[in-house]
């Protein structure tokens, strides 16, 4: 069905003026409402303000930022992610193929990715957190972190290092890949754990199903730890003040648009270099494109 109102939400710096003007066109042509609801980072107003619950639908101009920020508006609501700049893993389109993606989103011609988050709850702040991608508890000055983590109870590790991570499928190839932890293939309906900078001992990255519940006691030690919730700090717990978080996975909670013949994520982790085979390997393929056994 067509949208009667729209929601953009635009990326704070790059410059998207031609996608946005696709978008004025087509609306205009089709006389549907163009606003601008509150959102992360909205630094750029391009156009009206409006509210996101009276919004339909929400185009993100910028990449997976500006998307993921998107998301958090929308609440529930469908997203369609435009890449002004490369081509993320939660961007469907380029600017160029902007008007053809919204002709197919108002016939229906579309497929619904539904994404999970993180439902996180901490003593001493409400309402609970959502996080797409991930929770990140990170050391705030010098000195370390410690926490001890559960699983349904059950204590796996107490640590002393850099922080942590827990990420959902799609956030388990940003921060929490970079940091050792396990990419979840597409499908996989758990989430994961990953220690930052551990200082000794044993502690692995785990892999939780995804109806169980992390507890994590922090004590941020003389330096203060910050929290992060998909990219953007929340707060920071002072020094020597003790917390606990209790994490779990919500199913279906966020829809993006996607189309037929979108790039498989592991391709476009491989296209963007975040996956690279080893160095054996690519030298494998240059003798064979070279013509030498």
């Amino acid at each position: 069905m067509e949208p009667r109102t729209i929601g953009v939400v635009v990326h704070p710096r790059r410059e998207i003026g031609g996608a946005f003007d696709v978008l004025v066109q087509w609306c205009g042509a089709r006389g549907i409402r163009l606003v601008q609801p509150p959102a992360a980072g909205q630094e750029q107003r391009l156009a009206e303000p409006g509210d996101a619950a009276d919004c339909d639908l929400f185009v993100a101009l910028g990449g997976d930022g500006t998307t993921l920020a998107a998301v958090h508006t929308a609440g529930g609501k469908p997203v369609l992610g435009v890449a002004c700049g490369s081509l993320g893993a939660l961007t469907a389109v380029g600017p160029d193929g902007l008007a053809s993606a919204l002709d197919r989103v108002a016939a229906g011609d579309w497929i619904a990715r539904r994404l999970p988050a993180l439902d996180i709850a901490a003593d001493g702040a409400e309402p609970p957190r959502t996080a797409v991608n991930d929770l990140v508890i990170v050391r705030a000055g010098a000195g370390q972190v410690s926490a001890s983590v559960r699983v349904d109870g059950e204590l796996f590790v107490r640590f002393a290092g850099d922080g942590l991570v827990v990420a959902t499928q799609l956030g388990s190839s940003a921060y929490t890949l970079a940091a050792g932890g396990p990419v979840l293939a597409p499908g996989g309906s758990g989430f994961v754990f990953t220690p930052l900078a551990p200082h000794g001992g044993c502690c692995p990255p785990l892999v939780a199903a995804p109806d169980s519940r992390f507890e994590i006691d922090l004590d941020p030690g003389f330096g203060g730890a910050r929290i992060e919730i998909d990219g953007r700090i929340q707060e920071h717990v002072e020094s020597l003040s003790l917390r606990t978080f209790t994490v779990t996975l919500r199913h279906d909670h966020a829809t993006l648009v996607t189309l037929d013949g979108d790039e498989p994520m592991l391709a476009g982790l491989r296209r963007r270099r975040v996956l690279i085979d080893s160095p054996r390997m690519l030298a494998r393929d240059d003798r064979s494109a070279a013509g030498r056994v």
